[in-house]
């Protein structure tokens, strides 16, 4: 497991979430949930890393992401 490309992708998904929690403040459903989307895009990421040794592919597929992880 490489930590800085594991944390790389949780950096990125929690700023997701940070933006989503923002949106829901002011009620912009359709934008909440594409940031969701996002954020748990790149949380399958952090883990693709820290159980592969490949790098991640450049999909927006969870369920491809997913199964790449054996999950």
């Amino acid at each position: 497991m490489e930590t800085d490309r594991v944390n790389y992708w949780f950096r990125i998904a929690n700023e997701d979430l940070e933006v989503a929690e923002d949106l829901f403040k002011t009620r912009r459903w359709l934008y909440v949930t594409f940031m969701c989307h996002q954020a748990i895009e790149k949380t399958l990421k952090a883990y693709w890393c820290a159980t592969r040794d490949d790098e991640p592919p450049y999909i927006h597929n969870h369920r491809r992401l997913a199964k790449g992880c054996d999950l």
